[in-house]
């Protein structure tokens, strides 16, 4: 998959409401509705990381600073820089979140949980837990997460996604 394939199902999965602009609102909604599905309080000190990780992702996204991220603010901004920078804190912050027994790793229904309440349905989320379970120990490692998720925004592979060809109905490119 190209890099402007992916970058526009990772846009079209953050604009939640599509309308064709990620809203601030809609963008630090991610770490509450994860939380809430992951069983965490608001409170949590993880919940509270999150959120900051967020605003400084959403921040770094809106270029303009007008609250509203165009599809074409997203393309030029989203990147190995941006991922570096900001998005690793931020979607780390939401691995933590996940890691129930705070051990680094995610089992399939840590990591299933995680996925769905980022907007992915179970079916594929258990592809994708099974694409980066490399050895087959029934775990998903912080860091391999982090780095499929940077394959996919950076250069549109991924461990992950076939599981979101099936999803999103694209093919590998």
């Amino acid at each position: 998959m190209d890099t402007s394939t992916a970058k526009r199902h990772i846009f079209t999965m953050l604009d939640t409401d599509g309308d064709g602009v990620i809203s601030r609102p809609e963008y630090l909604a991610r770490p509450a509705r994860a939380a809430a599905a992951l069983g965490r309080d608001a409170g949590d000190p993880l919940v509270r990381t999150a959120r900051s990780a967020h605003e400084r992702v959403y921040a770094s996204m809106d270029a303009d600073g007008d609250g509203r991220v165009t599809f074409e603010e997203y393309e030029a901004w989203a990147g190995a820089g941006a991922f570096d920078e900001v998005c690793r804190q931020a979607l780390g912050s939401l691995f933590d979140l996940a890691d129930a027994d705070e051990d680094g790793a995610l089992g399939p229904t840590e990591f299933t949980r995680l996925r769905a309440a980022l907007g992915n349905s179970a079916a594929n989320a258990a592809k994708a837990f099974d694409a980066l379970d490399t050895d087959g120990d029934g775990r998903v490692g912080r860091a391999a997460y982090l780095a499929s998720i940077r394959g996919f925004v950076t250069d549109g592979t991924s461990a992950m996604a076939e599981a979101l060809h099936d999803r999103a109905g694209l093919r590998p490119a």
